[in-house]
């Protein structure tokens, strides 16, 4: 009996996860900028991934497994959102135009620097 409601947790928490991944998916292909895009990729992703990789600890109801895909999560929370800051840096320091609907550049009026277009 506690196993199949392992067994039935572990699928709904893949289920979940793969729901926020199709949206992450569908954000990169609609969104309209390169700067948009990244963030759904970043901070949709992880959590869908995050929701896989519980899943896969409660199917597998072992405690190796379960240490591996708690580390596993700590490493998305902690390496997305850096890898994500340096991408969007380096795309704006280079003169990656966000589009016409964007119209807050914080980084624009913090540093008085202009990008190059």
């Amino acid at each position: 009996m506690i196993l199949w409601v392992g067994e039935y947790a572990a699928g709904v928490l893949v289920v979940i996860g793969a729901l926020f991944s199709l949206i992450a998916a569908i954000g990169v292909l609609r969104l309209p900028d390169l700067y948009t895009r990244m963030h759904a990729a970043t901070k949709v992703g992880t959590v869908g991934a995050g929701f896989i990789l519980l899943g896969v600890a409660a199917a597998a109801f072992d405690a190796s497994v379960v240490l591996r895909a708690l580390i596993g999560i700590g490493f998305l929370v902690l390496t997305t959102p850096v890898s994500a800051h340096l991408l969007a840096r380096a795309a704006f320091l280079t003169g990656t135009r966000p589009t016409w609907l964007t119209y807050i550049n914080e980084a624009e009026s913090e540093t008085g620097d202009k990008p190059k277009y």
